[in-house]
């Protein structure tokens, strides 16, 4: 192609300084679209594009990228965050925002990049430090991983996956590595409509689902979920799918125990699905452990290349750092492969006393890793306790246990250090000590009024804050305004004297 033919493809493709058309997402804006992959080819530099070849060929066919206007892409020239803006707006089809940023001196209306500037500006998705976008200033790696993640709002850590398979440099980043995450990106977006491509079994109790696009946050939400997803042959799913770090659309989806050679059936939404072969491996825990008066737990570990989900999924990225890392398509990671630990949400395991009768202890919530331990409890029928001195056998239908027993011991309860009214359906209860895990979980407290009146709070799951959880009162009771309660624990799991809470009135 010339240098005139490539001028006019550019200006068929509505060419601005530099970065992309003004097109609300990614869609063909030619009715055909051959002319814009021959425009793409047509560059006189787009043989220096690289690995970053198909990706600039799609988004010019889209109308989302195009030259300089002289027959030139320059794939390998950096970014600048005015052109970063204008591609991410038009790649992902954000909605435009034309107001001007408060407070931002360094960009005005009548600019080829004003609009894409102040919709990302305006979203929070793009900073103006003291005032000042930088239009001019160069990409660094980092800035875009920050910005494309929310813009598409996805982990920051899958983001920066996707950015450091293209980018060779952190400093700078290219045109053509920008076009190739904003393609990657595009394939990240939720759908409705999403559908099932791949299932397989990991082990006895997950699956790893993959998705033709990922899906809503509504189509995620359990309740939806557990509507969406079903299995012949007595199989259920037994939590949310939760989203691989690192992947465009693969979840790691909890089951009840699956039996091995068992031919299971998916039907997503009414329609058949996918098969999958039910897996008879179980997962290889350590140990077994003794953590109060009623709760135990069975503990992995990372070092034998077992891995809790919430090392590996997108929602838990952030929170845990230190321990996530991302998995390849094999489940591998560092040239170690992983078993996956999926949701323990309604697990269970056999506990026997030695020369007794065997008791089902159920998975307490939110107590996987909250500790940074990979060690869910589990707690004893109420009203059962371990009994100090005896021998305990713990066994799984799910897991294979290598040092199953544990000796049990008296283990003094929590104790309660004080107690304040929130509002008039909550109160904080604070112990003396930080008990580093979700010890609070599933258990209650009694309040008695100065009236002799009698209400029930329970732990609010997931709000505790060192030495401190939320505590809702149960059944439509409320604390009356001036009325001191004086605060006890439902069964020993915590002790304390004269501990009381009052709502001010």
């Amino acid at each position: 192609m010339n240098f005139v033919s490539n001028k006019m493809a550019a200006i068929v493709l509505a060419a601005a300084i530099g970065a992309s058309a003004a097109v609300a997402g990614p869609v063909n804006v030619l009715a055909n679209s051959s002319v814009q992959v021959k425009a793409a080819a047509g560059f006189q530099d787009i043989k220096d594009a690289g690995a970053s070849l198909a990706a600039i060929q799609e988004l010019v066919k889209q109308g989302v990228l195009n030259g300089y206007g002289n027959g030139l892409l320059k794939p390998n020239a950096p970014v600048t965050r005015a052109e970063l803006a204008k591609l991410v707006v038009t790649g992902l089809g954000l909605t435009i925002n034309k107001e001007q940023p408060a407070g931002v001196t360094d960009i005005a209306a009548g600019k080829w990049y004003f609009d894409y500037a102040a919709t990302l500006v305006n979203m929070g998705v793009m900073q103006a430090d003291g005032g000042q976008m930088k239009p001019n200033a160069l990409v660094t790696e980092t800035e875009l991983t920050n910005v494309v993640s929310k813009a598409l709002g996805r982990d920051a850590a899958s983001v920066k996956h996707w950015a450091q398979a293209v980018n060779a440099k952190p400093e700078t980043i290219t045109r053509g590595e920008l076009a190739q995450l904003v393609v990657t990106s595009q394939k990240a977006k939720p759908s409705a409509d999403a559908k099932v491509v791949q299932a397989k079994s990991l082990n006895t109790i997950t699956l790893e689902v993959t998705f033709s696009e990922p899906l809503t946050a509504e189509d995620a939400a359990l309740d939806q979920a557990l509507k969406n997803f079903s299995f012949d042959n007595g199989l259920s799913m037994q939590n949310v799918p939760q989203l691989k770090t690192g992947s465009i659309s693969t979840y790691i989806v909890p089951t009840t125990p699956q039996k091995a050679g068992t031919v299971y059936e998916l039907t997503y939404k009414g329609e058949a699905a996918a098969t999958v072969t039910g897996s008879g491996e179980k997962i290889e825990m350590s140990s077994v452990g003794q953590v109060s008066f009623d709760t135990f737990e069975v503990v992995s570990e990372l070092s034998k290349g077992i891995t809790d989900y919430g090392n590996v999924i997108s929602a838990y990225s952030v929170g845990r750092a230190a321990t996530a890392f991302i998995l390849d398509e094999n489940n591998s990671y560092n040239g170690k492969t992983y078993e996956i630990i999926s949701s323990m949400r309604a697990k269970q395991v056999t506990i026997t006393p030695e020369g007794g009768t065997p008791m089902a202890a159920t998975y307490v919530l939110f107590t996987q890793a909250t500790d940074g331990r990979q060690a869910p409890k589990f707690r004893l029928p109420a009203g059962e306790a371990l009994k100090p001195g005896v021998n305990y056998t713990v066994t799984s239908e799910w897991a294979n246990i290598a040092s199953s027993t544990f000796v049990a011991k008296e283990i003094a309860p929590l104790e309660m250090q004080s107690a304040k009214a929130l509002n008039e359906t909550s109160l904080e209860l604070t112990l003396k000590a930080d008990p580093k895990d979700e010890l609070f979980a599933v258990r209650s407290i009694e309040l008695t009024g100065a009236d002799g009146s009698k209400l029930t709070a329970t732990y609010k799951l997931t709000s505790r804050k060192g030495a401190t959880g939320v505590f809702d009162l149960a059944n439509g009771g409320k604390l009356a305004a001036g009325m001191t309660y004086k605060v006890s624990a439902v069964s020993p799991w915590a002790v304390g004297d004269e501990i009381t809470v009052t709502l001010a009135k």
